[in-house]
């Protein structure tokens, strides 16, 4: 039998990952990391997800892919105790990913830009 394709592992693995989240975030903050942050509010969440994003760099910066893969994990996780608390799933990211898949970046960012200007009217 042959391994999972990688992106349908990551799918997998980040739906049942989010899964767990839900199941968790409405626990006894005293037994739950998860519900603990939930408990706290967005701002404790998003606040981890900043402190996760600075360790990602600092693994970065110290050339440790072993560290780096550690403290993106962190990130992922932390940002997805965001996407919950905004009622999202990764599914919502990952259908983001596949509507830009095969744009520029700089395509992407000049018509982010252009529904931004339509958005203020300008």
């Amino acid at each position: 039998m042959s391994a999972p394709e990688p992106i349908a592992l990551s799918q997998d693995v980040l739906a049942r990952l989010a899964e767990v989240i839900e199941t968790r975030k409405a626990g006894d903050p005293d037994k739950s990391y998860v519900a603990r942050l939930f408990h706290k509010g967005t701002d404790a969440i998003l606040k981890k997800i900043g402190e996760e994003a600075t360790e990602v760099v600092m693994a970065a910066k110290d050339g440790d892919p072993k560290q780096v893969v550690y403290e993106v994990a962190d990130l992922w996780f932390h940002s997805m105790l965001a996407l919950s608390a905004f009622g999202l799933s990764p599914a919502d990211v990952l259908t983001e990913l596949q509507r830009r898949e095969g744009l520029s970046g700089l395509e992407e960012f000049a018509a982010r830009k252009a529904r931004e200007r339509e958005a203020n009217g300008t």
